[in-house]
């Protein structure tokens, strides 16, 4: 009788949750397709395959082939967030400061970062505009004047920042991490059309299926092995084993610290896209006509289409993959909660040498997960130099990765919510 009672109470508030943030996807869903007023959207169907285009409207659900108030998605907020941890490295003191006054200086750095993301949603979204005016022949903006790009800026800035709202509300009303949870919604909604879209173009009739049918089989072998190789490196972990010197009554004096291969999860490949598109940006508003050798080559830098795009991008992966896993698990801290807690590795002193073991185990996992990440990540693209492999499938490498990834985490988090609801409903009942 209380085992029914205990899964009911756990059941009704996931249910909850769930319906929650299907709700939310719903909103999100519906301003995808409310088009930014003073545009003309069907001018950007000839520049479906450009690079941004291609990443920000997979991310966006479509959101950026429609042009409309969501267009830029939460990539503005998620640079932000980047900027924003890097500066709390010592590089400005107040942003060091605030990460070591708790509650409070998480509030600081929130706010920090959510007035960086307005100020680059502002930029990108100048950017966009005019870029993309200029590549459609001018036919995107209506009236091509100052004001009107302003005002269409600040509509896709305040659809952004109410993005990162929607996103804030999952986290604490719903299931997942909300921002990881409004890219993943984006993503899926893109899979039926992307997919109709590759048997239109490839697989159109019994001529095309014969010409291109290995193209079909090599799509869906890549997807295949790539979400079970996810699935595997996402849930494996090194064990270190834990020794207590105090024995606590009804614990063991043995325990393990669980370290993921990839504990940086798919943050980095959502990071390093993010990044990716800034420049971009900044390159629309320039423009990139007559462009010297100079030029070109930042260009090229930031294309994931080029050779050096997608070196660059590996890059950052790796770069990322490090840089968050170090800020995820935090070997100093570690450490020093051991300390606390009188437990120890074995034959490794408590203190700096916990520290210095911790963080040498991590960064030996944290080069498994890079090249794991890379891998998955521009396989596609590198096949896509030697075949005509579509990039513009939502479920890419990029995306399996996010998409599988956030579906683990967010599995994860509703098991959880059972077991500590299942708990607290133990401890009230008896």
């Amino acid at each position: 009788m209380f085992a029914f009672i205990k899964n009911s109470l756990a059941s009704r508030d996931i249910r909850r949750r769930l319906l929650f943030t299907l709700f939310i996807f719903a909103i999100f869903r519906l301003g995808v397709y409310i088009p930014v007023p003073g545009v003309n959207a069907a001018a950007l169907q000839n520049l479906n395959n450009t690079g941004i285009l291609s990443l920000l409207n997979t991310f966006g659900g479509g959101a950026l082939q429609r042009y409309s108030i969501f267009s830029l998605g939460v990539s503005p907020y998620i640079t932000s967030s980047i900027l924003v941890q890097m500066l709390q490295m010592d590089i400005i003191p107040k942003f060091a400061e605030w990460s070591k006054q708790g509650e409070v200086g998480r509030r600081k750095l929130n706010q920090a970062t959510i007035n960086i993301a307005i100020v680059i949603a502002f930029v990108q979204a100048l950017g966009l505009s005019f870029g993309f005016n200029q590549l459609s022949g001018l036919g995107l903006i209506v009236n091509d004047s100052v004001l009107n790009y302003v005002t269409i800026a600040l509509i896709m800035t305040t659809g952004t920042m109410f993005l990162v709202w929607l996103g804030e509300q999952i986290t604490r009303n719903g299931i997942g991490n909300g921002v990881s949870m409004i890219i993943f919604a984006g993503i899926v909604a893109q899979v039926p059309k992307d997919f109709y879209g590759f048997f239109q173009n490839y697989l159109a009739n019994e001529t095309a299926l014969k010409e291109n049918g290995w193209i079909l089989i090599a799509v869906v072998l890549i997807l295949i092995v790539s979400i079970v190789i996810v699935v595997l490196m996402e849930r494996a972990q090194r064990r270190i084993p834990i020794h207590h010197s105090k024995k606590v009554t009804g614990a063991k004096s043995t325990a393990h610290l669980p370290l993921k291969i990839n504990s940086a999860g798919v943050i980095p490949v959502i990071f390093a896209t993010s990044f990716m598109t800034l420049p971009t940006t900044i390159f629309s508003l320039v423009g990139t006509e007559n462009a010297g050798p100079v030029k070109q080559f930042f260009i090229d830098l930031f294309n994931l289409q080029s050779p050096l795009g997608v070196a660059f991008y590996t890059i950052l992966l790796i770069l990322f993959t490090y840089f968050y896993a170090l800020i995820q698990v935090n070997p100093e801290k570690v450490a020093e909660n051991l300390q606390k807690q009188s437990a120890y590795v074995p034959s490794v002193r408590p203190g700096k040498e916990t520290e210095n073991y911790i963080t040498k185990i991590l960064n030996r996992l944290s080069f498994v997960g890079a090249l794991y990440l890379t891998v998955i990540a521009i396989s596609p693209m590198i096949a896509n130099f030697f075949a005509p492999i579509p990039m513009n499938l939502a479920l890419s490498g990029t995306s399996i990765l996010i998409v599988v990834g956030v579906g683990i985490e967010t599995a994860k988090q509703i098991e959880g919510r059972i077991t500590q609801r299942s708990y607290q409903g133990f401890l009230y009942l008896d």
